[in-house]
């Protein structure tokens, strides 16, 4: 069971983050102050770690810079108040893996919990493979059941993405934030366009379906159709 610290001086905020993070199997400690987060984090081994951007004691992007300078590798998922690109990029280059602004829901931060543990499991060197679709990390090339697909750039990313995560829900704002590096704009299609192009050159005719869309939520690469969750 995956462990996780979670890092929160409002309670509100932090009972929901846990109660979330608990029914997706994960076991999460609370802490309401910055400095003993950093502490509790030098002290014992987590998978992941929710971090607050401000906090008393120590500031969220201290938190993390300081971990990162104490060889601390934990994934860490950023969730702040502020919602401005360049505290964002802020977060990010002091060592957070991922930057989710309030208010969010709970189950957008799930996934993007269950994003970074999954990041944090070793990945193949070379290849990535998902039933007979391979993605060569080396040359940039992808391949159906042995045959070359041409892939602009984008759509490379785009499959990366679903690949690295495959079998997981992966959500339109993970998407856009990821592939296209900036923040999520819920009125465009442009992931929808994506990967319907995406879809037309890797699910072709009389082949098993890789690429499946998740109502209301996003999308999901996966061989195993059992796996797909349930929409209404």
């Amino acid at each position: 069971m995956p462990r996780v610290l979670v890092i929160e001086d409002d309670e509100t905020t932090a009972r929901e983050i846990v109660a979330e993070l608990t029914v997706h199997g994960m076991l999460a400690e609370w802490v309401a102050n910055g400095r003993e987060g950093f502490e509790r984090a030098s002290q014992r081994d987590y998978d992941l770690i929710t971090l607050d951007r401000m906090l008393p004691g120590m500031d969220g992007i201290d938190v993390v810079a300081e971990m990162r300078r104490a060889q601390i590798d934990t994934p860490v998922l950023m969730i702040s108040a502020l919602s401005d690109v360049d505290d964002r990029v802020r977060g990010l280059r002091a060592g957070g893996d991922d930057y989710l602004t309030k208010p969010f829901a709970p189950d957008e931060m799930a996934a993007r919990a269950e994003v970074l543990l999954r990041r944090r499991q070793p990945q193949p060197a070379q290849r990535l493979r998902v039933a007979d679709l391979e993605l060569d990390l080396v040359s940039h090339l992808a391949y159906r059941n042995g045959q070359p697909l041409t892939l602009l750039p984008t759509e490379y990313r785009l499959l990366e993405f679903l690949m690295r995560n495959s079998d997981q829900v992966l959500t339109r704002a993970m998407i856009f934030e990821t592939v296209w590096g900036f923040h999520f704009d819920p009125g465009t299609n442009v992931i929808d366009v994506h990967i319907g192009r995406l879809r037309r050159k890797i699910d072709s005719a009389g082949q098993l379906a890789l690429i499946h869309t998740v109502r209301g939520t996003g999308y999901m690469l996966t061989a195993a159709h059992d796996s797909l969750p349930v929409t209404s």
